[in-house]
């Protein structure tokens, strides 16, 4: 019975209650008490370190393609609440890049279809709903080297500079100063000893722009979601393109380097089959309503870490937000609101973080060769490629060491 029991956890995580709240039974747990959550400015400010990756993207998505932001939104504050509430820790949720990225490019073509981005959804979610329950993720941490996984976490941290150059060229003035509200705050934290709230005054300084730019948005309420309905002319093209390149992704930096990172930050180790179980949980019941495909991200956790969040307090507040924008500022104008200059001071940041990171690496050179293929490449093409030459190295070392 009991280990009936402890199979369903994942599925039902809030079911056991203490003092301090909400929490999931599994053998971690038992062995170190849960984080309580934390409510504090700093983690109101360490919410918004990822919303310089998450709305760009979202906003990109909703005006090349037929989906529809406010239940993107939604989904995301929902999950966010969830996530934060099972981890206890600021574990992230992010657009799904590769899908984002193919989305974003085919939208000068004719773009991709509601039906093809639901289709890919679910498939990636069931695959990684099997996953979480199974062996994989073992065999998979036993075979992918740790500079493998390092060089992903770089390759991101490029990707992210890479994309912050564009915010930069549309809005010098707002990035400037973003930059210097960031570096002050540093500085504060660093010989006055304040909490870094650097995130929060960012934002509002590029919500201050907007307004002056573009005048206070409209206030309108969302309608009841909808039952996205995919075509079976969709299923072909959705995995093909869709969900091939997002599989390798989700796996090196959705999960392993996730996991990865958070034994960096917190000292925690949560298994990356437990991530698994949730991005499939978290995909399989949002997108048929409208919601996009969804992943946790190591960019994203840098992010929030970077800017203040220690606990799943940061995620709920990023889950209000996300909802109170859904629910009553449903308007495009909103998401577009933000003078994109700030964001780009934002991701400049993120990206130093999650560098800094990736550098912890047993092997620079593999990590370094993944980063800057994932750069001039693709994602895909660096994972396989490192680890043909972490493998290669391996064996270079084993043949040489008689000789020594």
């Amino acid at each position: 019975m009991a280990g009936r029991l402890e199979r369903l956890i994942p599925f039902i995580p809030f079911i056991v209650v203490n003092a301090k709240g909400y929490y999931p039974v599994t053998q971690a747990t038992e062995k170190i008490p849960p984080l309580p959550l934390s409510f504090s400015l700093t983690e109101l400010a360490g919410s918004l370190g990822d919303f310089g990756t998450i709305i760009p993207l979202i906003l990109a998505v909703a005006l090349v393609s037929d989906v529809d932001p406010r239940y993107i939104l939604l989904f995301f504050g929902i999950w966010f609440i969830l996530t934060g509430l099972y981890y206890r820790l600021p574990i992230p949720l992010e657009p799904m890049k590769a899908i984002a990225v193919v989305v974003i490019a085919a939208g000068a073509t004719g773009g991709i279809s509601a039906g093809e981005i639901a289709i890919a959804g679910l498939v990636l979610g069931a695959i990684f709903l099997v996953l979480g329950y199974g062996r994989f993720f073992e065999i998979i941490e036993r075979y992918v080297p740790q500079s493998v996984v390092r060089g992903i976490q770089l390759g991101l941290a490029l990707l992210l500079f890479r994309s912050s150059v564009g915010f930069i060229i549309e809005d010098p003035l707002f990035f400037g100063i973003g930059i210097a509200v960031i570096v002050g705050f540093l500085l504060l934290v660093r010989f006055r000893g304040i909490p870094d709230l650097s995130s929060i005054c960012v934002i509002a300084v590029g919500l201050f722009g907007g307004i002056l730019l573009f005048g206070l948005p409209p206030i309108s309420l969302i309608p009841a979601p909808r039952l996205v309905i995919p075509l079976p002319a969709d299923i072909i093209p959705a995995v093909s393109e869709l969900v091939l390149p997002q599989l390798v992704l989700t796996i090196a930096n959705a999960i392993l380097a996730t996991s990865l990172l958070t034994k960096d930050l917190f000292g925690r180790d949560v298994p990356p089959k437990k991530f698994s179980t949730t991005i499939g949980l978290m995909n399989l019941t949002s997108v048929p309503f409208g919601g996009f495909p969804m992943c946790h991200g190591a960019g994203g956790l840098a992010g929030q870490y970077r800017y203040g969040a220690r606990t799943g307090g940061a995620n709920i507040y990023a889950g209000l937000i996300f909802i109170v924008l859904a629910l009553f500022f449903t308007s495009p104008q909103v998401l577009s609101l933000i003078a994109v200059g700030v964001l780009g001071a934002l991701l400049v940041f993120v990206g130093i973080e999650m560098g800094r990171h990736s550098l912890k690496s047993d092997s620079l050179v593999v990590t370094v060769v993944i980063g800057i293929l994932a750069l001039v490449s693709s994602i895909t093409l660096a994972f396989i490629a490192g680890m043909v030459l972490a493998y290669l190295l391996a064996w270079h070392a084993k043949r040489a060491a008689p000789a020594n």
